[in-house]
């Protein structure tokens, strides 16, 4: 129970840091894609796949890995919101950008996830 509990409070905290992060770049952002959605998902990837690497060589990780991995970077990473963006991009018509971000987001994701679980399974 105390898992479920923590899980269910790291959420929060990742909820809010990811508005944090969103809002400041938001900001400052003279892109023509969402890029708040776009770093939040590359280290949320990252840090996933750190945390990953170190709970695979590691028994008994599995509760650090719930809180920190299913709470905290479940809250503070989000598939749907990038999803959404692209949707509202090629409903606006900007196909060219919904392109940059819905690829920019998978390969991005996908390379700092792979960096991530080199690096936690080298700790």
């Amino acid at each position: 129970m105390i898992v479920l509990l923590l899980t269910a409070l790291a959420g929060g905290f990742g909820g809010a840091a990811r508005f944090t992060v969103d809002t400041l770049l938001a900001a400052r952002n003279r892109f023509s894609i969402p890029i708040g959605t776009l770093v939040v998902n590359a280290t949320a990837c990252l840090l996933l796949g750190i945390v990953t690497g170190i709970a695979i060589g590691h028994a008994g990780a599995d509760d650090l890995r719930s809180v920190l991995g299913t709470g905290l970077l479940g809250g503070y990473s989000t598939f749907s919101t990038a999803s959404v963006e692209g949707a509202r991009l090629l409903r606006q018509g900007r196909i060219g950008a919904a392109t940059v971000h819905g690829g920019g987001m998978l390969l991005l994701s996908l390379g700092t996830s792979t960096l991530g679980l080199v690096i936690g399974s080298a700790v």
